[in-house]
């Protein structure tokens, strides 16, 4: 795992993986909203509008599961000061916030149909919106300082900070008993959606991970190149171009 850190190792690693990953998260897109918007039947009750949830759903457990990753590589990177980690959490920052804005969109298009409005002050988008700031506020606060590696501890500690954010979200449902409707796939017990939605919607959710990680991997790369300009290794991999 030392090795696969190293800055030249991860490059490397990442350069093998990157086509792959990206070959499969095209392939899972086009089949999941096939799969979504033309073949799962209408729901008895929405119609036809539920299919926003097929891009809706997977951009909010994303945003969820990225910042994760963000306060965990920054976690790493505080205490073992890994500059992989430093990367990696810098990297995520405007990924995650792209996957929150965007469920934050879906979720008013969806709502106006539901709820009869674009938006309320319901427990789960209340904290949501809370998450977009935080990471808007990360990327603010790498770019106040101007020492790069000083301005990444920084912002993992308020990436660590924020992190209490990520149980309310998931949990405000239950705790609160808001307008938002409860889990259906995550609950306990069966999923309270049919078999004929649930597939699609999970093929989305790897199509949007894949996306994810493929992204991740391109701008965590641009960075490591940038940061390490002036280490001997660069200009090897460069002339080399893996």
């Amino acid at each position: 795992m030392q090795q696969l850190l190293a800055p030249k190792n991860f490059y490397l690693w990442s350069g093998r993986w990157l086509r792959p990953v990206a070959w499969a998260t095209g392939l899972c897109t086009l089949t999941g909203l096939y799969w979504g918007l033309v073949v799962a039947p209408p729901d008895y009750q929405q119609g036809d509008s539920y299919r926003i949830m097929f891009v809706h759903v997977p951009s909010a457990w994303m945003s969820l599961f990225v910042y994760a990753v963000m306060a965990g590589a920054g976690a790493v990177a505080l205490v073992w000061r890994i500059k992989v980690a430093e990367v990696v959490a810098s990297a995520s920052a405007p990924i995650g916030a792209a996957f929150t804005a965007l469920a934050l969109m879906t979720g008013s298009l969806w709502g106006k149909p539901m709820w009869g409005t674009w938006w309320v002050w319901d427990a789960r988008l209340t904290s949501e919106l809370l998450l977009l700031f935080l990471y808007l506020g990360y990327m603010a606060l790498e770019q106040a300082i101007e020492d790069r590696r000083t301005a990444t501890r920084a912002a993992a500690v308020l990436a660590l900070v924020g992190a209490v954010d990520l149980p309310i979200i998931h949990y405000s449902v239950e705790w609160w008993h808001t307008l938002h409707q409860a889990p259906t796939v995550t609950r306990f017990g069966a999923p309270a959606i049919h078999g004929s939605m649930l597939a699609p919607l999970l093929v989305m959710a790897l199509a949007f991970f894949g996306y994810y990680v493929s992204l991740l991997l391109v701008r965590a790369r641009c960075e490591l190149l940038e940061r390490e300009r002036t280490n001997p290794w660069v200009g090897e991999v460069c002339r080399g171009i893996p």
